[in-house]
């Protein structure tokens, strides 16, 4: 080649590279969620926006989610892109976004200021997506920590827009109002401790898993066909004593605060909306961490060995806990299924 043709095409290259990096760097993230339509842009002043929602005849609706977070691309996109879905809370529902990392500055209902991250730190959100549904007096009347999957979503937003928390608890409506194919068993599983219940931690060692789960429930049958049946998944339970109730069960047990109920009677009082739940209670008898939405093995694993190693007493943050935990079991080779 000729050095002026060279030359030319030196700079042809440089010229081409020079304007395609700006448009690869415009191009959104891969693992940034896309919000459907139905979510509102405001100014977040969530004391203005209670008073239009209820000015619109609709119900406040706040969403914590965070980019890479399978969980939330299931509900946008299972979820909220289903026309039912979409058309109910369109029509009912004022919803809003935030990131559990953001740094938007949000004006809370008691006029503080503070960053989006900071709000979900004082919400206790541990889990993402997490809802909460407000009343027209700006009360939280549900909260949804985690994923449900479509069919018990639905229930979950028709007892807001029903209004149905003047009839009952979201958690005493949600227990009843799904019912969906399943063995029509409760699993059982060697690591159970077997009845007569005492699950009082007064003179124990290790902290409590207490399954919560019924008969007829498809994610139980899942949880005990796949993550219960994970060999990481038995490890880290050994650290636990490991007990399971039948949501609607008759049984007489202790319950960890050693007074004595039902199997029933203490899924009500520890307000259990959704199964399988799988709340984890320290060497105290105190309640630390609560799974109680659809999930798989790395993320019910990491909630697990969140408690079992003690680390929830320095760090809070369950979320940020897990992003460690998956980056530092990456880093050793493991190949880490977030969904």
């Amino acid at each position: 080649m000729k050095p002026a043709a060279a030359l030319l095409a030196l700079a042809l290259l440089a010229l081409a590279l020079l304007l395609a990096g700006p448009l690869r760097a415009a191009e959104p993230s891969p693992h940034a969620i896309e919000l459907p339509p139905v979510f509102r842009e405001t100014f977040l002043d969530i004391r203005a926006d209670a008073r239009d929602a209820a000015r619109e005849g609709k119900r406040l609706m706040l969403y914590f989610g965070q980019d890479g977070c399978p969980y939330c691309r299931r509900l946008m996109q299972d979820n909220l892109r289903q026309k039912d879905i979409a058309e109910r809370v369109e029509k009912h529902l004022y919803p809003i976004a935030f990131n559990i990392w953001g740094d938007r500055e949000v004006t809370w209902l008691d006029g503080s200021v503070v960053t989006e991250k900071a709000l979900a730190a004082r919400l206790k959100v541990q889990f993402t997506p997490t809802l909460l549904f407000f009343d027209e007096s700006a009360r939280v009347i549900a909260r949804i920590n985690g994923y449900y999957p479509p069919h018990r979503f639905r229930a979950a937003i028709d007892y807001v827009i029903g209004r149905m928390e003047h009839r009952s608890t979201f958690a005493d409506y949600m227990r009843s109002a799904v019912k969906e194919p399943a063995s029509g068993t409760l699993n059982d599983q060697p690591f159970f401790l077997r009845p007569p219940l005492d699950l009082a931690r007064s003179g124990k060692t290790k902290p409590l898993a207490l399954l919560v789960e019924q008969v007829a429930c498809q994610a139980c049958d899942e949880m005990h066909g796949g993550a219960l049946n994970s060999e990481e998944t038995r490890r880290v339970l050994r650290a636990f004593d490991v007990a399971r109730i039948d949501l609607f069960g008759s049984t007489p047990l202790t319950g960890p605060d050693g007074k004595r109920t039902t199997e029933a009677g203490l899924a009500r009082a520890l307000q259990v909306a959704y199964t399988p739940s799988v709340l984890l209670f320290d060497s105290a008898g105190r309640e630390v961490l609560r799974v109680e939405g659809y999930v798989r093995a790395h993320h019910l694993q990491s909630a697990l060995d969140y408690v079992a190693s003690g680390v929830y007493r320095s760090q809070p943050s369950f979320q940020r806990y897990l992003q460690e935990r998956t980056e530092r079991l990456r880093k050793q080779g493991v190949d880490v299924r977030l969904w």
